[in-house]
């Protein structure tokens, strides 16, 4: 497995903000991330995103199908995987029970060529298309001297930026989901799938939980402490392992890939399973600590991030800032 060193995420991080400056405008990584954390009042030694999560292990399987859309290793046989399910935002203290917040699925699918890491997430579109959005975004939900955003500032920038509300307005049609794995997941982002043929199809990654739907009712939701997510996964997989399926949503053609906030619609659209995602134990959370799950830098041949996705370029340097941070403060 590949790890990213500080003198490694630096490097990286000056290199991607020079590729993606054109995307990225005057939004810097560094102001991103300091703006994150102060929205969620500045905790220590925790991630910008994703700050309270569990680390897993498990494996992949690929389908028979999924060589003739990729030709990444990954796909070919299977993998050990290393993964870490999380609540979004930069506050470790969250309840389990928010609603508007989506839980993340970071994991790395290792290979002796190289690792392939996917971060997706528990809505099937962003909360903002470009970083400066995101740099607004979560600059004007920092507390003020009351300990609470100003709530004029947040309604003015939402008036603004309607499509800022979707998220929220998914996450908030829908039950608070009762575990990790009873949920599925979506990549906002769009992909190039390659085949060794040099065939190219441009997809969206989703994985379907093999559990369905697990939501809780209001009166569930009362009775569960603020924390119950480790303590459930950790019961669910003494049992046997959770399982998930990776699939492609194909795309066709008018299909956005620069803008995240936009979901594709999936009703009557051809999808191909690439595979069975298996999670089997609990590991510790060193282990998903020593780097960062970097989708940028860790696509293998045959497996291609959006050229004009602004969201996607700004990842890399962000996650780069981030991990500087977080191990300073450790």
């Amino acid at each position: 497995m590949s790890s990213t060193t500080l003198g490694q995420g630096a490097a990286i991080a000056f290199v991607c903000v020079l590729a993606t400056s054109a995307l990225s405008q005057d939004a810097d990584p560094q102001a991103i991330v300091d703006a994150q954390f102060a929205a969620a009042g500045n905790q220590k030694g925790v991630r910008a995103s994703g700050a309270k999560g569990v680390c897993v292990k498990g494996s992949f399987t690929p389908t028979a199908e999924a060589a003739s859309l990729s030709k990444a290793p990954h796909f070919a046989k299977t993998v050990p995987v290393t993964a870490r399910f999380s609540m979004g935002g930069s506050n470790a203290k969250i309840s389990d029970k928010t609603k508007p917040v989506t839980r993340g699925f970071a994991m790395r699918l290792s290979d002796t060529t190289g690792d392939l890491v996917l971060v997706i997430i528990s809505a099937p579109v962003f909360s903002t298309k470009t970083p400066k959005q995101l740099l607004d975004f979560a600059t004007v939900r920092a507390p003020g001297p009351d300990g609470k955003p100003d709530a004029d500032k947040v309604k003015a920038f939402t008036a603004a930026n309607p499509e800022t509300t979707k998220q929220g307005a998914w996450l908030n049609a829908r039950p608070v989901p009762a575990s990790f794995v009873g949920v599925d997941y979506w990549g906002v982002h769009a992909y190039t799938l390659t085949n060794a043929k040099n065939e190219a199809k441009v997809v969206k990654l989703k994985t379907v939980a093999t559990a369905g739907q697990l939501g809780l009712s209001d009166d569930e939701l009362k009775a569960k402490p603020d924390s119950f997510y480790a303590d459930e996964l950790k019961d669910r997989l003494a049992t046997g392992p959770a399982s998930f399926d990776l699939v492609a949503i194909m795309g066709e053609a008018g299909d956005p890939t620069s803008d995240p906030t936009v979901m594709w619609p999936e009703e009557n659209r051809k999808s191909v399973k690439l595979g069975t995602l298996a999670i089997a134990a609990i590991e510790p959370a060193a282990t998903c600590d020593v780097a960062t799950f970097d989708p940028v830098v860790d696509l293998p041949e045959g497996i291609a991030g959006p050229t004009d996705d602004p969201m996607f370029a700004i990842r890399s340097p962000a996650y780069a800032v981030s991990l500087s941070r977080r191990s300073a403060q450790q």
